[in-house]
């Protein structure tokens, strides 16, 4: 629950922890899931999952301990979570659509859809892998705002012609019935 999701002690209580994050990407991908008539359960439930694994401080806190532990990544941690760890080491009992949409859910820098751990098996878990990156995104950017880490007219014109110019409207930009890939 304390883990933190990109800064460290953070002044008060609206940053976003490794628990907010990842009820926002299940909130997120079970919203566009419902839109695309999808199993939310199963969106839910990879959802919960998709982060068991992450170290504190987000992706940065997982590049330095993958320089101490070769190879380390939080996708596949995550499923060692589920799959050998919880239950006093008799693991969970999830399906093979929950493990992939878990393992899976990690995606490159460059695209939300990118292909660094591979291509979800159901379409569940692809809205996941996308809800992951349009929360940790936003929020990120919502927390180095109020931070005061960056200024609103620190953020690139290009950022905010494609996001929005609040948090708001960054969030509903990704609504599936309000969001056009060709605007």
């Amino acid at each position: 629950m304390h883990k933190t999701q990109v800064f460290i002690g953070a002044p008060g209580d609206h940053f976003r922890t490794r628990l907010t994050h990842t009820l926002e990407v299940a909130q997120i991908a079970r919203t566009i899931g419902r839109a695309l008539g999808l199993n939310e359960d199963l969106i839910e439930a990879i959802g919960m999952g998709h982060d068991l694994g992450h170290t504190p401080f987000g992706h940065a806190g997982e590049r330095a301990l993958a320089t101490l532990v070769p190879g380390f990544r939080h996708n596949e941690q995550s499923l060692r979570v589920v799959d050998q760890l919880e239950r006093d080491g008799h693991g969970l009992n999830l399906t093979e659509p929950v493990r992939n949409g878990i393992l899976r859910h990690s995606k490159s820098r460059a695209s939300l859809a990118g292909e660094m751990a591979g291509t979800p098996s159901t379409l569940e878990g692809q809205v996941l892998k996308i809800a992951d990156g349009v929360a940790y995104l936003n929020h990120d950017l919502d927390d180095s705002l109020r931070a005061g880490v960056i200024q609103d007219e620190d953020i690139p014109t290009v950022v905010l012609k494609v996001l929005g110019s609040r948090h708001s409207i960054r969030m509903t930009r990704w609504s599936p019935t309000s969001w056009n890939p060709r605007t």
